[in-house]
């Protein structure tokens, strides 16, 4: 279970600019992540305010939700508000999910065969796209769900990238207001892992698979902020070999190299045992939002100063 860490011993940046990065990790992720902004909002430190705001598979979800106007507390209350499943509280409920099992053996399986980074997300697309057999339902129903978690389907004013990967080509991609697309597509692309009944997700003649492929939390992305704040909340754990340079902690280094300085949170024990597998299980989403929230109204003193 990863631990609370909060690391600010970065390089003052040039820029008075702050970035937020959030990153993917499933129902629960996306949860501890909210109950931690809000946390820190009631303690006074509003970091929906941030220059540039970058989401990740479940944390671009964070990322229009926040910046839809609606309040943290007000998003934080609608999960503590949420009816878990039947099975919840049940051995069942709190066992890894079976659908989850199995897309982490398939995709280890890629990412064992891989070469390097780039021969890994060309082959996740491929692997993906020969999957799908869906005769368009699923996209359908995908993308009613990501609707359905949006308080706005309207991209913000404020500067947000959304990232996802070409399951075509394994490219990188990263969408933004200019971009040309709905919001709503944006952040079902980042959050399409492409096996079983969440297939590639099409963007016109495109198909995008999830974001954490292109790396994991993709606070690259922020390069010349003077403060990034990454919220991760499998803790800067990464299943792609070290050498390629997906983990945070290598991210971290190179921004940190060009002069920014560079703030990291994980989930504490309050929020549960539960970044792994049995991340994606709604159940655990009250635990991980009231955990998070106790993290931010901790750490905000020490975030303030920072933040400013």
């Amino acid at each position: 279970m990863p631990d609370q860490q909060v690391d600010a011993t970065g390089q003052a940046g040039n820029s008075n600019k702050r970035a937020l990065v959030l990153a993917g990790g499933g129902a629960a992720g996306n949860a501890w992540e909210l109950g931690l902004i809000a946390g820190l909002s009631d303690a006074g430190v509003d970091v929906t305010e941030a220059d540039l705001i970058i989401g990740t598979s479940a944390g671009s979800t964070v990322a229009a939700q926040i910046t839809s106007g609606t309040r943290p507390a007000e998003l934080y209350a609608a999960i503590i508000a949420e009816v878990p499943p039947p099975h919840a509280g049940s051995d069942r409920g709190r066992a890894p999910n079976l659908s989850a099992l199995n897309y982490l053996e398939w995709s280890n399986g890629v990412i064992g065969s891989a070469e390097d980074a780039s021969d890994m997300r060309r082959r996740m697309g491929a692997a993906a796209l020969e999957m799908d057999a869906t005769d368009g339902s699923g996209q359908t129903r995908w993308r009613d769900i990501v609707a359905a978690r949006l308080p706005s389907r309207h991209w913000p004013q404020q500067p947000v990238l959304i990232t996802a990967v070409d399951a075509h080509t394994g490219e990188p991609a990263v969408f933004d207001r200019h971009s040309g697309i709905d919001l709503v597509d944006a952040v079902a692309a980042s959050t399409s892992n492409g096996f079983g009944a969440v297939p590639p997700y099409r963007i016109g003649e495109n198909r995008y698979i999830n974001g954490g492929y292109r790396r994991s939390e993709n606070a690259d992305l922020a390069a010349g902020y003077g403060l990034v704040l990454v919220l991760s909340p499998f803790g800067g754990r990464s299943r792609m070999p070290l050498e390629w340079g997906m983990d945070l902690a290598t991210q971290v280094d190179e921004l940190r190299a060009a002069g920014s300085r560079v703030e990291t949170v994980f989930p504490d024990g309050d929020a549960g045992d539960v970044f792994d597998a049995k991340a994606t299980d709604p159940s655990t989403r009250p635990q991980a939002a009231r955990g998070g929230y106790a993290q931010g109204q901790a750490l905000a003193e020490q975030l303030a100063e920072a933040w400013r």
